[in-house]
């Protein structure tokens, strides 16, 4: 029903999924990500037990593959399932049941630490698109490549039962999201997601960088700094756009 994309971008150590589907919802469902930890996308007839599982076994420092293997072994249902993650080291693993719809498969680029998974694709040019997409524009943000990357695949026809939603999920250092965008319902949802991912670059992104972290914990809360930085910010835009 889905295809995805699981990365870690090798300046950050930042890790991603993004994710769009002929179905409702699919950021409820697919995209599981912890920093510094790793990410799994659970998908097909999917089962959501893999997503909180995988992530506590990466945390125990347990190997993508052996993760893999674990979770598929304890799933009577795993001819259906559709699962890819990646690791702490960037190592990669990935499942495509035989029982999941045609046309169903993925593919991979270790040395870039990044995977494409999907099923129920109007054909393999769906994941080949994407993971060409992401892997030429490895000098663009870690989002961007992931967006850029979904919007090839869809060019290229994308889930063959058509278009309902789509998500991005970004883990940086902190224990909770960078960056995590939804778009649940929408007739065009990479659209959506896009707008939403532009929107998130500007003011919001600014004052995501004063959050409390784990290495600041009280993070910056002075509002005239963070005001002053915003104000910086929409001064630049505003040369820029002269």
């Amino acid at each position: 029903m889905t295809w995805s994309i699981v990365a870690r971008d090798a300046s950050t150590g930042a890790f991603g999924v993004a994710v769009t589907t002929k179905a409702f919802a699919v950021g409820a469902l697919c995209p599981w990500v912890s920093s510094g930890v790793g990410a799994v996308s659970t998908q097909a007839l999917v089962n959501q037990t893999y997503g909180p599982r995988g992530l506590r076994l990466l945390g125990e420092g347990v190997p993508a593959n052996d993760v893999l293997g674990l979770l598929l072994a304890a799933d009577d249902g795993r001819d259906h399932r559709q699962v890819h993650a990646i690791d702490a080291a960037g190592r990669i693993a990935q499942h495509t049941g035989a029982a999941c719809g045609d046309w169903a498969g993925h593919l991979a680029e270790p040395s870039r630490h990044v995977s494409v998974a999907g099923n129920l694709l109007a054909g393999p040019q769906v994941v080949a698109d994407t993971l060409a997409t992401y892997l030429d524009n490895l000098d663009r943000p870690f989002g961007e490549r992931m967006m850029l990357a979904l919007e090839a695949g869809q060019r290229a026809g994308g889930d063959k039962r058509g278009r309902q939603s789509a998500a991005m999920r970004i883990h940086t250092t902190a224990e909770y999201a960078d960056l995590d965008l939804r778009v649940d319902d929408h007739e065009v949802p990479l659209v959506e997601l896009r707008r939403l991912w532009e929107m998130s670059q500007g003011r919001p992104k600014i004052f995501r960088s004063f959050l409390a972290t784990k290495a600041n914990p009280a993070g910056v809360f002075d509002r005239a700094v963070i005001d002053a930085a915003i104000a910086d910010w929409e001064a630049a835009q505003a040369a820029a756009a002269k």
